[in-house]
């Protein structure tokens, strides 16, 4: 059986595998969207069904207020004791140079919960690990930031011994900076003889990867596999694999070793990922005692030893920007009814429904029905990147438009009369059309706007805005005013 690349599609970063008897599980990256950190499931390695996010709830988590791709950074997730384990960072601040970070731990007996409330453990560093070593002892693994004024925000590895979520003694540097730098996301394993230390190098674009180190002991000294890196993509832009790098390892049970790793598809080479961070898997051999992926390289079809295990079809799971998807702003049903909420710029409580597109072409429709006399009230689809890089064709009290945000700066790029019921937006690589009860608006618009690489806005030389997310598709509700309205939405599937 072949596994094809990306196993999950779309904006589906940083993955932690692991398995638990016979099944599979991945949990990846949700920044501003919640619920925080989404889980899938599979038991072939070839075959993914989404569980939905774990923290699904404002009392598991709050992101009201952060950044965009700020909130939940690389979570990580084990099972020790009967429990299953989660370990993840809130980002609410990341701008020139300065990070604010919450390290969160949760546990639940099941995959699917119930989650207890998380605890605040150190914060030293966002992507959190946990290992649990043999002897019973549990020990927090995360990158450390560098709080100096200029640099790069990068110290190293350090690993804190838990007795459950308290820290025992001080901290321990076991690594620091590898030779292409930014060392971030660190996962410890212990296999056989030796404690292997997996970490990703080089930042999460072009130069990312992955790299193994190991030791006799678990606080170090820890030496880099001579062979070089695990996993890159940094020498050859004519992958269709680009940045593969912060990877995890995992063992069917008959000792056949595997790597999840973040990968992007960019538009052309080097270009625009509109996809966003997404998640592959490859195969591992041992070589002299250490985890090689032949040639290092990202491949795009890998084979699995596993029996087939499809899963009947399954929509994505919806997601909320920066709050709770719950009753007292969506209904879900035939049709799906969504109370008015901020707009874009509003880091409280927009009542934007989305979920990521999954392949260049993608078509995204809905009937909506929408009545207001009121200019502070607007309901419709969107093709969302952030709070600054979005499209949104929406029923207005004048008729209906098309608006654009680019960088923050809005445009109308189409206004009709009347009130369309059927809304449709449609990718075709980088270029994006919509259309109003099956007419064409004759508008086409830059899809790549919505990508990684657009996202990212600088100020001087510090960093303003990152990218760390991908296109999502949705149905956003405005109410400006507070005046009180609600849109119901059938979406075309």
């Amino acid at each position: 059986m072949l596994i094809r690349n990306p196993i999950l599609p779309g904006f589906h970063p940083d993955p932690a595998i692991l398995r638990v008897g016979d099944d599979y599980y991945i949990a990846t990256s949700t920044f501003e969207w919640h619920p925080g950190v989404q889980i899938h499931h599979s038991r072939d390695l070839a075959h993914w069904r989404p569980l939905g996010g774990a923290l699904d709830t404002q009392e598991l988590l709050d992101l009201r207020g952060v950044p965009d791709s700020g909130g939940v950074w690389a979570p990580d997730l084990t099972y020790a004791n009967g429990r299953f384990h989660l370990v993840f960072g809130v980002v609410d601040a990341y701008a020139f140079g300065h990070k604010d970070v919450t390290v969160m731990l949760t546990s639940a007996p099941r995959i699917d919960g119930p989650w207890e409330r998380p605890v605040v453990v150190p914060s030293r560093g966002f992507d959190p690990s946990l290992f649990h070593d043999a002897d019973g002892t549990t020990w927090l693994v995360n990158m450390a930031i560098d709080r100096t004024p200029g640099s790069r925000g990068f110290a190293g590895v350090q690993v804190q011994r838990l007795d459950g979520t308290t820290p025992v003694g001080d901290p321990h540097w076991i690594h620091g900076l590898t030779e292409h730098g930014v060392t971030e996301g660190p996962h410890l394993y212990r296999i056989g003889d030796w404690y292997y230390l997996l970490v990703a190098e080089g930042g999460t674009g072009w130069r990312h990867g992955a790299l193994v180190l190991r030791s006799r002991e678990l606080l170090g000294h820890y030496e880099p596999d001579p062979a070089g890196p695990l996993i890159t993509s940094r020498d050859d832009p004519g992958l269709a694999l680009q940045k593969a790098g912060h990877a995890s390892l995992v063992a069917t049970p008959d000792g056949q070793w595997f790597a999840a790793h973040l990968a992007a598809r960019p538009y052309g080479e080097l270009g625009p990922c509109v996809l966003g961070r997404e998640t592959a898997l490859q195969q591992v051999t041992w070589v002299n005692g250490w985890p090689r992926i032949a040639g290092a390289r990202p491949a795009v079809e890998v084979s699995s030893p596993l029996a087939a295990h499809p899963w009947p079809d399954q929509e994505q799971p919806w997601s909320g920007l920066r709050r709770a998807v719950a009753a007292d702003w969506v209904e879900f049903g035939d049709p799906i009814r969504i109370r008015g909420g901020q707009s874009a710029y509003g880091r409280r409580a927009p009542s934007l429904l989305a979920r990521p597109i999954s392949s260049r072409t993608e078509t995204f429709a809905a009937d909506v029905t929408f009545t207001t006399d009121s200019p502070h009230q607007s309901a419709g689809i969107t093709a969302f990147y952030n709070s600054r890089n979005w499209y949104y064709l929406a029923l207005t009290a004048d008729g209906f438009a098309l608006t654009g945000c680019d960088h923050g700066r809005r445009e109308v790029l189409f206004h009709g009369t009347g009130s369309p019921r059927r809304l449709e937006l449609a990718f075709d690589g980088p270029v994006l059309r919509f259309a109003a009860d099956g007419t064409d608006l004759g508008v086409t618009a830059d899809a790549t706007v919505l990508s990684d690489e657009h996202a990212v806005e600088h100020l001087g030389d510090q960093v303003f805005a990152l990218g760390f997310t991908g296109a999502m598709v949705g149905l956003w509700v405005q109410d400006l005013a507070h005046e009180g309205c609600h849109a119901d939405f059938a979406v075309a599937t």
